[in-house]
């Protein structure tokens, strides 16, 4: 028997949105859903799983143990990547001592790694709301406005077009700040000759988008140029190593040394590129440890950056689909080096 209590592979396997609920499956297709009352009616309507309400009456425990005594479960398998110690004690106690609780480890993430067409589908909507939210965002950034006003505009637009929520904490770093990776934006100012750096993402039908461009308030300087032209090279290597039959670490490794050709290997600290689906952040990802061997309809961000203390940072991130032959970027968004 699998217990299944992450959110987003509840939301995968069951159909069911509501992320609070608990539910096992068997290897004869018959499966459980088990939510509170203020699920039920939902539930029943998104899952084809047998839908159990639990309550006073019929406690949780009471429904468990009447599953585990039908079937004669002798083994429960636990999602060990996710489940929180004490919630994993808590189920725990609800089974006769007997019962043995084996980790499942990656066995439900990696069936969550292919995506079929309506889920390509709903990811590039999801990109296609950021490209529309950057389009808009070219037209109101400017001197003057804080990091905080800039996130709360992309997010507001991210919104107009039909974003249902955000995919993580929008970044907008500017100046100095956009050496940090995931600076949290601030109350600084946006000034002349700041590269601003704006990594933003929205969910649209439960699944995400994921975006990084990087612009300069006024003319960049020649090294501003020079170390955004490294990074544009480096994304479009990387962009270009993408396809069916490449190792992660692979594709990693040919950005990666594009930006250490021009001396700069050590300003450029995080992995290539992650997967996105229901989740942020999914495996496999595009990083120096991952060997997971690329298959066509994975999805990938490909997003290369050099963050230099003191200076500032660039990063350029796409979001695409593996092919056979290559991939499908679901961006749109211009990459040369806008200068606003």
């Amino acid at each position: 028997m699998i217990m299944i209590t992450d959110e987003y592979n509840l939301r995968y396997y069951t159909g069911f949105r509501g992320g609070e609920g608990i539910a096992f499956t068997f290897p004869d297709g018959e499966n459980y859903l088990i939510v509170d009352s203020r699920y039920t009616e939902a539930a029943k309507q998104e899952s084809d799983f047998t839908v159990i309400e639990y309550n006073k009456q019929n406690p949780l425990k009471d429904i468990i143990k009447d599953i585990v005594l039908k079937r004669n479960v002798t083994e429960v398998a636990f999602e060990d990547k996710s489940i929180v110690y004490a919630d994993l004690m808590h189920y725990k106690g609800f089974f006769d001592k007997s019962i043995n609780f084996v980790p499942l480890g990656d066995a439900l993430l990696k069936k969550r790694q292919v995506k079929n067409s309506y889920e390509i589908e709903m990811l590039a909507e999801a990109e296609a709301i950021g490209d529309r939210a950057f389009n808009d965002i070219l037209g109101i950034i400017r001197p003057g406005l804080t990091e905080k006003e800039l996130a709360a505009e992309l997010e507001y637009r991210m919104k107009k077009h039909g974003a249902e929520g955000f995919s993580f904490d929008t970044i907008c770093a500017s100046g100095l700040n956009s050496s940090m990776p995931h600076a949290i934006p601030g109350d600084k100012l946006l000034e002349n000759g700041d590269f601003v750096t704006m990594d933003f993402g929205c969910i649209y039908k439960g699944y995400c988008s994921d975006m990084t461009r990087t612009v300069v308030l006024g003319k960049a300087s020649d090294e501003q140029r020079k170390v955004y032209e490294i990074v544009f090279e480096a994304q479009l290597a990387g962009l270009n190593a993408v396809k069916a039959g490449m190792r992660c670490c692979d594709v990693d490794k040919v950005a990666r040394d594009v930006i250490s050709s021009y001396g700069y290997g050590e300003y450029f600290g995080h992995g290539l590129g992650h997967s996105v689906g229901l989740y942020i952040h999914e495996s496999p990802s595009l990083n120096t440890r991952d060997e997971t061997v690329l298959v066509p309809n994975m999805i990938e961000t490909v997003e290369p950056g050099v963050y230099i203390p003191g200076f500032g940072g660039v990063r350029i991130e796409d979001m695409v689909v593996v092919t056979e032959d290559g991939c499908r970027n679901l961006a749109n968004s211009p990459k040369n080096l806008i200068e606003i």
